[in-house]
């Protein structure tokens, strides 16, 4: 049995028709669907410029969750936002142990080239680690 369902969000096309088919599963379900968005922090820089870099991050992937805040508040889903930070598949895979997470969907593809990279790593990454189901939205 599916009850809760993890959908990880960056506001890219690939990620709409993970939360879409996340919505789906939910419906079909009676689950409780959880929708992380992950804030990653730079590599390299200063205390100073890291948190500069992290607090504009927060702001904007909270920006990119209130229309998908405002659709499930009017939909029939259970739903939950949130915006988490560190590396992307590591936050998805704790966030999905700490909230018994019974699977988890996300994208194959980011924005930008890099992105599309990324992205990609991490829907492998997160297939690799997760303790649970995971579904790759292709397209």
């Amino acid at each position: 049995m599916i009850r809760k369902i993890l959908a990880g969000y960056d506001g890219s096309e690939s990620a709409k028709r993970a939360l879409e088919f996340a919505i789906d599963l939910a419906g079909k379900y009676g689950s409780q669907l959880h929708v992380v968005a992950v804030s990653r922090p730079p590599d390299f820089g200063t205390e100073v410029e890291t948190e500069a870099i992290v607090e504009k991050s927060l702001r904007h992937f909270a920006r990119i969750l209130e229309p998908v805040q405002a659709r499930l508040a009017a939909g029939p889903v259970s739903a939950t936002c949130e915006v988490v930070v560190g590396h992307p598949a590591e936050q998805i895979v704790r966030y999905a142990e700490k909230h018994g997470i019974d699977h988890i969907v996300v994208g194959r593809r980011g924005h930008t080239l890099f992105e599309r990279w990324l992205i990609g790593s991490v829907a492998r990454q997160v297939i690799a680690y997760a303790s649970c189901a995971v579904t790759v939205v292709n397209r």
